[in-house]
């Protein structure tokens, strides 16, 4: 008998509060690309070298795949998936939402005695405990633990008990692998002058100063995609002042410094700029 019906319900309710869905098949996987999305040709970032989320209407790169929207769940694409499907998955980061995935009895042993309590949902293994926040993902944070919130998938297991609490500095501080002081731009990404001078040609600083004030505020006011959401303001700052050489390393810096604030790590910050650099041909 189908699970189709089963796994499409708890999708859809899921999705109506605002959680972000897709199927998994027989061993927790997500659905491969599909012919037209190989090589990320539609855009989709599932090995994150390219920004932005999956556009297809089938079922492809995990996470970049997950969706609240009821038309794209019940399309004929996503029926087909649901059909083979065995459980349900959700992007936590996209709704807000940290797990930390506590892999055995130890991790679970540890997890008691060191971080606050929050919702609590069982697992095979062990348990998921559901904080209220987002972050970066990281897997092996220590040993049977690992983090998944922005640009991850995890597995819904059911509502959980327990009160759901705010993200606490302990579960951050897993993922800092090294002193949390936020890096200025490497010297590598500095925006090379136009040849010609490199004068700039909006003729007065104010409206620099207004454009990476603007970029900042973008970024801080994000509430979800937030890798998307930094590509795209690094997109727009380059494409009005990348050939003029009037952006500096503090003007970038201030534009790292409000990604990282949202969770982006300095690595992801400087491949989202590259990508951008690389897509105007800078």
């Amino acid at each position: 008998m189908s699970t189709t019906p089963h796994l499409l319900s708890v999708a859809l309710r899921l999705a109506a509060t605002g959680v972000p869905v897709l199927p998994l098949h027989v061993g927790k996987a997500p659905f491969g690309n599909c012919p037209d999305c190989t090589g990320n040709a539609c855009g989709g970032r599932p090995n994150m070298k390219s920004a932005g989320p999956c556009r297809c209407p089938g079922v492809c790169h995990a996470w970049a795949a997950a969706t609240t929207a009821p038309a794209v769940l019940t399309s004929p694409a996503w029926t087909a998936a649901w059909r083979r499907a065995v459980c349900v998955a959700y992007h936590p980061g996209a709704a807000g939402l940290t797990v930390v995935d506590l892999d055995d009895a130890a991790a679970v042993d540890w997890a008691r005695e060191t971080l606050p309590a929050t919702r609590v949902v069982e697992t095979t293994r062990g348990e998921h405990w559901v904080y209220r926040g987002a972050m970066t993902s990281h897997n092996a944070v220590r040993p049977g633990v690992d983090i998944k919130s922005t640009m991850a998938y995890a597995r819904y297991l059911g509502p959980g008990t327990g009160t759901m609490t705010a993200l606490p500095d302990a579960v951050r501080a897993l993922a800092v692998k090294e002193p949390p002081a936020v890096r200025p731009a490497p010297r590598s990404v500095s925006v090379p002058a136009r040849s010609g001078g490199g004068q700039c040609p909006h003729r007065t600083p104010v409206f620099l100063e207004r454009g990476i004030a603007m970029a900042e505020q973008r970024i801080t006011k994000a509430r979800s995609a937030i890798h998307a959401t930094v590509y795209g303001t690094f997109l727009a700052v380059l494409s009005t002042h990348g050939q003029c050489g009037c952006l500096t390393d503090a003007h970038v810096a201030r534009l790292f410094t409000a990604a990282q604030a949202k969770g982006e790590s300095p690595r992801h910050c400087t491949d989202a700029w590259t990508n951008a650099r690389t897509r105007l041909g800078l």
